[in-house]
């Protein structure tokens, strides 16, 4: 299993968590890839994605906050 080498973006408590109720985050792994975390949505998006697209049992649709993803742009890598 890779290792957290970072956060992407400020904190959960830097975006007005004060308890771990609310928590969405993002991090990058030291094998280049990232992990999430967030709310698990699968059951109810799962039958709406697009044709396209597809999930493995494995996966998980899960949902971060707006505020979360435009907060670590400045650190997500452009390549």
């Amino acid at each position: 299993m890779s290792q957290i080498i970072r956060r992407l973006g400020v904190s959960p408590r830097e975006r007005g968590s004060t308890s771990s109720a609310t928590c969405p985050d993002i991090f990058e792994l030291a094998d280049g890839n990232f992990a999430v975390i967030g709310t698990d949505v699968t059951d109810s998006l799962d039958s709406h994605l697009p044709s396209d697209a597809a999930r493995a049992d494995y996966e998980r649709i899960v949902v971060i906050t707006r505020e979360t993803l435009v907060r670590a742009k400045a650190d997500i890598p452009d390549a």
